[in-house]
């Protein structure tokens, strides 16, 4: 039974809900908090680029505005939004993605929340591979599901490797979902096509939903055998009927962080269940700003292109500066736009950036933010320009050397 405590709030008469008295403020935030107002701190703490939106799609919104789209609109997406998310699956994955398998949302982060209010009932489980962004684990709490973990292996050089046998091994009669981010926030671990098609299987036959975050995906370094620079996909593999929710957002490719633009791919049967659950939402997003995200589908591969380029020279110059350093473990991630590194003998990471943050004015997430096998690491965004890089890496390396000469 749950006891009253954990429905009162100090100064209030009435109660809150326990789901949402029981979420703690993440470490990110509490280390962003303790300096917050500081202009002088180089934030290196949050997942974005330092530049603006491209010109093109700002203008795309300023015409839909202008011309007067401020009324509600239809709740799953625009007709013109949602064809050209189909176009460009068909494009990027070369799969045939009808319109009626495309919701689009109020960010990756609604995205998410409705898959989780859509296919969790009180006390179920979903297996989460880890580390991973805290407000997935959030989620899952606020509708009163379970999340349980199971962490990437660290392997030889500070790469990262899944073991699909414990993945499975996690699953129980409660589980409902497999969450899988690929590539991976924090750790910019990518998973292969043939490890994707084991999870596909598995859940086929065990009756499970996939819910896998790809919003990342257009973020890599590394080529694939027919020549196309992205992630490989569960889309690629599925059938359009299987168990399988696709997640992602226009914030990271195309520097829309603030326009809160995101969409879900899934099976057509869902369509109507997805529609409902925007309207008691947020009635759907604003259709001036969906004429923005036609404009990046549309025209914004080359400025992909630029953001890919400007994160790997951040990615190389991160990974020079710090694999300097005797006592820091770090590999060249081979996709998203995050190191996560370890500093020898720094176990309370949230200590650590909040110390770094407050006397070397530099913003680092900690470790214990993104649940088991985080901890003991450290997470730097580096989509950033290599001045603002080099100002935060020259602090990093000067609380470096003070440990180390202090022993402490």
């Amino acid at each position: 039974m749950l006891t009253d405590s954990r429905f009162s709030s100090p100064g209030l008469g009435a109660g809150l809900s326990g789901a949402i008295a029981g979420l703690p403020e993440t470490p990110i935030a509490e280390v962003a908090m303790s300096v917050f107002g500081d202009p002088d701190v180089v934030p290196l703490w949050f997942g974005e680029s330092d530049l603006v939106t491209p010109d093109f799609i700002r203008a795309a919104a300023a015409r839909g505005l202008q011309a007067g789209e401020t009324f509600y609109t239809w709740q799953r997406g625009v007709p013109e939004l949602r064809a050209a998310l189909s176009a460009y699956t068909g494009r990027i994955y070369g799969v045939e993605c009808p319109v009626d398998r495309i919701s689009v949302t109020t960010g990756g982060m609604q995205a998410i929340l409705l898959a989780c209010q859509l296919l969790l009932d009180p006390g179920d489980n979903v297996v989460i591979v880890s580390p991973i962004w805290p407000n997935i684990t959030s989620a899952v709490k606020l509708v009163h599901g379970e999340p349980k973990y199971v962490a990437l292996d660290r392997i030889a050089g500070g790469g990262w490797k899944l073991d699909l046998q414990r993945l499975f091994d996690t699953v129980d009669d409660r589980t409902r979902a497999i969450f899988v981010n690929s590539p991976g926030n924090p750790t910019g671990w990518m998973m292969t096509s043939d490890e994707q098609g084991a999870v596909l299987d598995f859940a086929r036959r065990r009756r499970l939903w996939i819910m896998a975050d790809e919003v990342y995906a257009r973020l890599t370094y590394v080529r694939r055998a027919d020549g196309r620079q992205v992630a490989p996909s569960f889309l690629e593999l599925a059938r359009p009927d299987d168990p399988l929710i696709v997640l992602n957002s226009f914030s990271k490719p195309w520097a829309m962080t603030g326009w809160r633009i995101g969409w879900l791919t899934h099976p057509s049967a869902l369509g109507d269940q997805f529609a409902k659950l925007v309207q008691i939402n947020t009635s759907g997003l604003p259709a001036f700003l969906q004429r923005g995200a036609i404009a990046a589908l549309e025209k914004g591969d080359s400025f992909i292109i630029e953001m890919v380029e400007r994160c790997q020279a951040g990615r190389e110059l991160v990974f020079q500066r710090l694999s300097a350093l005797p006592a820091v473990t770090i590999a060249r991630p081979e996709a998203a736009f995050y190191a996560f590194f370890s500093i020898d003998g720094v176990k309370d990471t949230l200590a650590f950036c909040k110390k770094l943050a407050k006397n070397y004015k530099v913003g680092l997430a900690p470790g214990e933010a993104f649940g088991p096998g985080g901890q003991g690491n450290i997470r730097l965004c580096f989509a950033s320009s290599a001045e603002r890089l080099s100002k935060g890496l020259d602090r990093i390396e000067a609380a470096a050397k003070a440990r180390a000469s202090s022993g402490a």
